[in-house]
């Protein structure tokens, strides 16, 4: 049998894979975050399922469900909120899987930075204007970040940046940004993205943090800062130059 950790895309239902659909529609068992995964992407799960809210469960309790329904014989459909990629703790549950021999298989998802860009309709990669996106998080009340990659660190190189996991503690997040940034900096808040509630903030460095508290953002956000928010202008690519030479 196999445990297949599945992007469950950012929020909308209808933001997942073809393959993806199919793992959860064909999986007895579920593994999902409550907080994050769409009752209507669980309603895709097979009549009489055995679905798992994993999001009190600790790491031991979550790999017993797995081993456990893999010793039953059954596939496993575990959701993973956006991307198995990027901040999904994927790692630590694949190496425990590997460790009991029990097989497992990722199905990439829409990452909640795409949902983003989409909602700001913009592109991160702007020609002329931002050509590197770094995404990283907040380091407090979580697990430290490894040496040289501080937020400090990233806000200095000058391009692209998007927060996972700090609209809590925005204000701060732009403390340390303003260390390296003007305070015109153009940012972007983008919280419950491709959902129904979905809420777009934009701003800079000057006036976000109190854009965010009003709004009263705590959580599933994230944090766009640089030049291609919002950019509408910039140089036109090489891809599709007329003196590109072509075969």
């Amino acid at each position: 049998m196999t445990v297949r950790f599945v992007g469950a895309g950012p929020g909308a239902a209808d933001l997942i894979t073809v393959r993806g659909l199919r793992a959860i529609a064909t999986s007895p068992v579920c593994l999902y975050a409550g907080s994050l995964v769409p009752e209507d992407l669980l309603a895709q799960c097979p009549p009489h399922a055995h679905k798992v809210d994993t999001a009190r469960l600790t790491l031991d309790e979550i790999v017993a469900e797995l081993v456990a329904a893999d010793a039953a014989g059954h596939d496993v459909a575990r959701l993973c909120s956006g991307d198995p990629a990027v901040f999904s703790a994927v790692a630590e549950q694949t190496r425990r899987l590997d460790e009991a021999g029990v097989a497992w298989e990722i199905v990439p998802g829409v990452p909640a930075f795409a949902a983003a860009a989409a909602a700001l309709r913009t592109e991160l990669t702007v020609p002329g204007v931002g050509q590197s996106v770094v995404l990283t998080r907040d380091a407090a009340n979580a697990t430290p970040m490894p040496d040289g990659e501080s937020l400090d660190v990233w806000a200095a190189t000058g391009g692209t940046l998007v927060l996972h996991l700090a609209v809590q503690r925005c204000a701060e997040v732009v403390g340390t940004l303003l260390r390296h940034r003007p305070p015109h900096e153009p940012v972007a808040v983008v919280a419950r993205a491709s959902r129904d509630d979905e809420l777009v903030l934009r701003g800079t460095l000057a006036d976000i943090a109190e854009q965010v508290e009003a709004a009263g953002v705590r959580r599933t956000a994230v944090i766009v800062v640089g030049a291609v928010v919002g950019q509408g202008q910039g140089c036109e690519s090489h891809l599709y130059s007329a003196q590109r030479v072509r075969p």
